[in-house]
């Protein structure tokens, strides 16, 4: 042993809790150590644990919060681990209970659709207080899938009466018109991405019925302009190819009872050279104003494969700033 190591034992209350907790041949444990840098074994029930003081006491609040999760009846995947111990390494004093069990609601393959990050949760509650919020950080962060989980939710409460997700389709000059195909045809492409998220949350016949019905509208932001939107959510995606322009019709478009959220990623602006992105604008113009709120991410709240969050970290030190 290290001069500097430290040794302790975690032994869950509950031999159940030990075995959902350690894994299969203790692959929850492996992977803990993976993690931590922490070496984790198992004695029966016992996790024995050997590190040095700061990693050794991080693990070990590691196994604790994953055991208060399990005794609610959570069902623990290696993915949810991952999460748990980025979490922990940047608030220690955080309860995973309150964010891992915080349900939106639950997909089509009867998933609970919860958040995976401080920032996530922070997402979900400004979702909850405010008419206006802006999502703004790197892709695979959940931005715009959990907007739509809220929507969802809020429609199957019928708190809402409908729900638009809309996007610009800036690589068809928002004209679209010298595309092939009828309308439908020419903006499915640009609108794909939303139709994936919304299948994934409901079964695919019902969003299909719900589209047909008018109680889903899913449109390029050129659609939007002279409307009013009353009694429903709202969600801009790719907001960072908005112009200045885009920007005010679409956040001008709300009625009453609605309310928006608008995703984006500054760092991924594809407008033509000396255009303003609508996005940064309205951080700058809407910081203030009550009632909006603008929510960060970064590579920590990346949800997708693992290498997702590390390609992002890549990218970001290679181009700083």
């Amino acid at each position: 042993m290290d001069d500097n190591s430290q040794r302790q034992g975690f032994e869950p209350t509950d031999p159940k809790l030990a075995h959902a907790l350690f894994g299969q041949q203790n692959r929850h444990l492996k992977q803990i150590e993976r993690l931590t840098g922490v070496r984790v074994s198992s004695k029966g029930t016992t996790a024995l644990l050997e590190g040095e003081g700061e990693s050794l006491a991080r693990a070990v609040r590691l196994l604790e919060e994953l055991t208060r999760l399990l005794e609610k009846g959570f069902s623990l995947r290696p993915p949810d681990i991952e999460y748990a111990e980025r979490i922990l390494s940047q608030d220690a004093s955080t309860s995973l209970t309150d964010i891992f069990l915080d349900t939106v609601t639950v997909s089509s393959r009867n998933r609970s659709i919860s958040p995976k990050s401080i920032s996530q949760k922070k997402y979900l509650d400004a979702m909850r207080k405010n008419d206006v919020v802006f999502g703004i950080g790197p892709a695979g962060t959940g931005k715009t899938y959990l907007a739509m989980a809220m929507a969802v939710a809020q429609l199957k409460k019928k708190e809402i009466s409908r729900i638009v997700l809309v996007r610009p389709a800036v690589e068809a000059g928002e004209k679209l018109g010298f595309l092939p195909g009828d309308l439908t045809e020419k903006v499915n492409p640009y609108l794909r991405p939303l139709y994936d998220a919304l299948y994934d949350l409901m079964d695919f016949d019902r969003g299909q019925a719900l589209i047909d019905h008018g109680v889903i509208e899913v449109a390029p932001l050129a659609f939007m302009r002279g409307r009013t939107l009353n009694d429903a959510f709202v969600i801009l995606d790719e907001a960072q190819n908005t112009t200045t322009e885009q920007m005010k019709m679409f956040l001008t478009r709300l009625g009453f009872g609605s309310c928006a959220v608008i995703t984006g990623d500054i760092t991924q602006i594809d407008l033509p050279n000396g255009r303003t992105s609508g996005l940064i604008q309205a951080m700058d113009v809407l910081g203030h104003v009550g009632g909006v709120s603008f929510v960060s991410f970064s590579d920590m709240d990346v949800v997708r494969h693992p290498i997702v969050q590390g390609i992002v970290r890549a990218y970001d030190a290679h181009n700083p700033g």
